[in-house]
């Protein structure tokens, strides 16, 4: 056989390998369509398998609008990193002055207690707590409602989920401002309550909606057109249905589609946590911007030591251990994504970011092997463990690697 490798050291025959183990994933009716690209130096390779909709007569396209979730932190993280720069935000300020509603914190003396058994907060919530998650308050990982801080977080509509919260931003910090923490500031991660906070933290601080800040400061300058928090009317046909497993029966059903979509409007909370939607190539361009360290298309969006801060694990190993669903033995969190600190797969390069999103997406950039990987499905996640398609993306595009 003749050796094929592109210009980015990628192997086109094992390319092929990535095609193959993608499709077989539509082909067993386990998603009904996919996107998989693989990016490296400047070297791209898309594969659009399936279909918009199971059972569907519309193929996937390159351009398909994906519901992409938590893949939506490291963009807010990087929206906050862009006021950090301009002074606008200081990283460990309290972050009284624009939350007033997180100020004067009650702290649960156990996370499984009552309400009203609290202590005082030892020091106030800054800004470095919510990009590293450890505000004190987020997802609870046991059994939905067997503590009453989960229960009461439900009620709220504050409970991290698929979709995009139904309050206000002003009425939804109100509500999260009615709660205890659960834990003291900084002592622990808790997962996604930080991104959603930082959120409303940007538009206070930027005075315009979270929305119109990210355009003008990181779509727009990065040519992501299509990338928001709703599918315009003239792109609801790209906009694929969207599956979960329905439990016991294992079978695929309907969460989300095109006619009724949650995201087909303006939504009522900007969710920096999880709200946006966007096509592979638009987030792309993101990592590419950060992977070049913030400088994308002749434009620095943000400095190298402010990527770098980003990008460099912020854990203490007992807040790691503490959370060894997300991150297992190989990763840590920077500011709004993950981080690799130690290699035991193909893919997990100390220093490659990114994060996964729980509606059937993962994207991360490798500055190592100046690799970026982005897989977008419409199936969403069972667990917080990754499924089979993301480990079989990842291992596909490493073992692509060809110099």
């Amino acid at each position: 056989m003749v050796r094929t490798m592109s210009g980015g050291g990628l192997s086109k025959e094992r390319l092929g390998r990535l095609r193959g183990a993608m499709a077989g994933y539509v082909e067993r009716g386990e998603a009904p369509g996919l996107v998989a690209l693989v990016s490296r130096r400047g070297d791209t390779h898309v594969e659009a398998i399936g279909m918009l909709a199971a059972g569907g007569s519309m193929p996937m396209r390159r351009d398909a609008i994906f519901r992409i979730a938590s893949m939506t932190k490291p963009i807010t993280a990087a929206a906050a990193m862009i006021l950090v720069e301009e002074c606008a935000l200081r990283l460990d300020e309290a972050v009284d002055r624009l939350l007033p509603e997180l100020a004067g914190r009650r702290v649960l003396k156990r996370p499984d207690g009552p309400l009203d058994d609290t202590v005082a907060s030892n020091r106030p919530i800054t800004v470095r707590d919510l990009l590293t998650f450890r505000l004190g308050i987020g997802a609870v990982m046991a059994p939905p409602g067997s503590h009453p801080i989960q229960r009461a977080m439900e009620s709220e509509g504050l409970a991290p989920g698929p979709n995009p919260p139904l309050h206000a931003p002003d009425e939804w910090m109100k509500r999260l401002g009615r709660l205890p923490l659960i834990h003291q500031p900084g002592e622990r991660w808790m997962y996604h309550t930080g991104s959603d906070v930082l959120g409303v933290l940007i538009a206070r601080a930027s005075g315009q909606p979270l929305e119109r800040f990210l355009r003008e400061r990181i779509f727009e300058p990065l040519g992501m057109m299509d990338t928001g928090f709703h599918v315009p009317g003239n792109k609801l046909d790209r906009l694929p249905t969207s599956y979960r497993r329905e439990a016991g029966s294992g079978v695929l059903i309907v969460h989300d589609e095109p006619a009724s979509s949650r995201w087909g409007s303006p939504p009522a909370f900007e969710s920096g946590g999880a709200g946006l939607v966007t096509t592979a190539d638009d987030y792309l361009a993101f990592c590419r911007m950060m992977l070049n360290k913030g400088w994308y298309g002749g434009e620095r969006i943000l400095s190298r030591p402010a990527v770098e801060l980003m990008t460099t694990d912020h854990l203490t190993p007992e807040q790691r251990a503490d959370n060894r669903v997300f991150f297992g033995d190989h990763s840590g969190w920077g500011f709004g994504a993950a981080v690799n600190i130690r290699r035991e797969s193909l893919s997990t390069v100390p220093g490659r970011f990114g994060w996964d999103g729980g509606i059937g997406t993962t994207g991360y950039t490798d500055p190592k092997e100046e690799l970026i990987g982005i897989l977008l499905t419409q199936r969403m996640m069972d667990s917080p463990e990754p499924p089979g398609v993301f480990l079989d993306f990842w291992t596909s595009a490493y073992q692509a690697i060809d110099d």
